[in-house]
């Protein structure tokens, strides 16, 4: 795909690969002049509302500046610049066209955990850890301090701590009379976490405080990787469990959270954007009983999936290990301990996922969001 002048009238075109070619509305192209006079240049907001621009809008005159750069000058009096090459970047793009690094997606033979040393100030390292996160959708941090807190630390590095009903820092311990499962010593399948919240917490980090118990190990899977697998293994399952709304609840004490939506969720370009699984929180719809049937033999290959060799990794989190997980793409878990053999203490919280991606763009350079103007 390249972007060309159109031969019969002032104005730019798209060629697609296959030959065919499309017009760019001058709405558009108009829209997208980043010029002082247009767009504040510390904040890249308008400084003009678009809807008031005329709707008979066109292109009075193109001037060629350089090789795929042009000087465009609009009915309203109005003057762009351009690069071709930002052009087709975002007109073949579209929705997906986040400015991130492609997701990796992985199983259980994951030659080696991304573990990284906590040296946020070191050379490169802050761009290194954000970069392989967004790309494996988690990481180890090694040597956190193990001070009480310190995880709001590392969660400030990469966005801001969330707060929830559980508080903005909660405790991952054994405790009488527990709010949640997670605080007993018993094995937690793969699952995301706060599913019946809107939004859902983006991530989730959970630092290592203590370990002394043989049990314990964390469990990761990614979830991308299992739901593409579904996709290609069970096709119909996937579009049950993609298409039918959930209902997730959760419960306790002075807190009664509601929302809905599928297992499986697509962001606006249709590509997976997440899953929510956690069999104790949901309830599905009563549909007929045929389509209920499909959907819970959906839903129980899924988790079959998920508990499989062929995806879960394990790993045992020693004092002073940080994981960080994006808790919409990966499930996790852990397997059982006795709290009578020693103490295990994690402490966590949540951040939300734009921030880190926001914090990728910036470190890799980019200048505003559009970045559409000729070199």
């Amino acid at each position: 795909m390249h972007i060309e002048l159109s031969p019969t009238r002032p104005g730019l075109r798209v060629r697609h690969p296959d030959g065919s070619v499309t017009p760019i509305h001058p709405l558009w192209l108009r829209e997208r002049c980043d010029g002082p006079a247009y767009m504040d240049q510390d904040n890249w907001q308008r400084l003009y509302d678009p809807t008031s621009l005329d709707p008979a809008l066109h292109v009075t005159e193109v001037r060629e500046l350089a090789p795929g750069g042009w000087q465009v000058r609009f009915s309203d009096g109005a003057e762009g610049h351009f690069s071709a090459a930002r052009l087709a970047d975002e007109a073949a793009s579209g929705a997906s066209n986040t400015g991130l690094p492609d997701r990796m997606a992985w199983t259980a033979t994951l030659s080696s955990l991304p573990l990284l040393a906590w040296e946020p100030q070191a050379p490169g390292a802050l761009q290194r850890m954000v970069t392989t996160f967004l790309q494996r959708g988690f990481i180890i941090l090694r040597g956190v301090p193990t001070t009480e807190g310190s995880v709001l630390d590392v969660a400030r590095t990469f966005g801001l701590p969330r707060d929830t009903n559980f508080g903005r820092l909660f405790d991952v311990r054994t405790v009488p009379n527990p709010s949640d499962l997670a605080y007993t010593g018993l094995a937690l399948a793969p699952h995301t976490d706060n599913p019946y919240r809107d939004p859902v917490p983006g991530i989730q980090l959970l630092h290592c405080l203590a370990n002394r118990s043989t049990g314990g190990k964390s469990t990761l899977v990614d979830g991308l990787a299992v739901a593409e697998a579904l996709r290609a293994r069970d096709p119909q399952a996937y579009r049950i469990l993609s298409s039918v709304a959930v209902r997730w609840v959760y419960a306790h004490d002075a807190t009664y959270m509601v929302d809905y939506a599928p297992i499986i969720e697509h962001d606006a370009g249709r590509q997976i954007a997440g899953i929510r699984f956690s069999p104790k929180l949901d309830f599905v719809p009563l549909l007929p009983e045929a389509e209920l049937s499909a959907f819970y033999a959906a839903r129980r290959t899924l988790s079959a999936m998920l508990k499989s060799d062929e995806f879960e990794i394990q790993f045992l989190l020693q004092a002073g290990d940080l994981v960080m997980f994006d808790n919409r793409r990966l499930l996790h878990g852990r397997t059982a301990f006795d709290p009578n053999e020693g103490l295990r203490h994690l402490q966590g919280c949540y951040i939300d996922i734009d921030t880190p991606r926001s914090l990728y763009r910036v470190l890799n350079g980019a200048a505003g969001p559009l970045k559409l103007a000729a070199e």
